[in-house]
């Protein structure tokens, strides 16, 4: 086992990665995810991501209600 793992406490003996293919899911999980890394000023209004979808939920309706169509 690699020197590095033994130095890890959460790394047991009898965990083997050596058949592992390194970045297998990458692909298929950036396609399928959107993360946006909020300023840290704007992350202390948001306890966790369901309050900002729900702020930027209502930011869109209040945006679609507004919107001059007559152009």
């Amino acid at each position: 086992m690699n020197d590095d793992f033994r130095h890890n406490p959460d790394m047991l003996e009898e965990y083997d990665f050596s058949a592992g293919t390194r970045g297998k899911y990458a692909e298929h999980y950036a396609k399928r995810s959107n993360v946006v890394v909020l300023s840290p000023d704007v992350a202390k209004s948001f306890p966790d991501s369901e309050s900002v979808n729900r702020a930027l939920r209502a930011l869109i309706s209040i945006a679609r209600d507004n919107v001059d169509t007559s152009k």
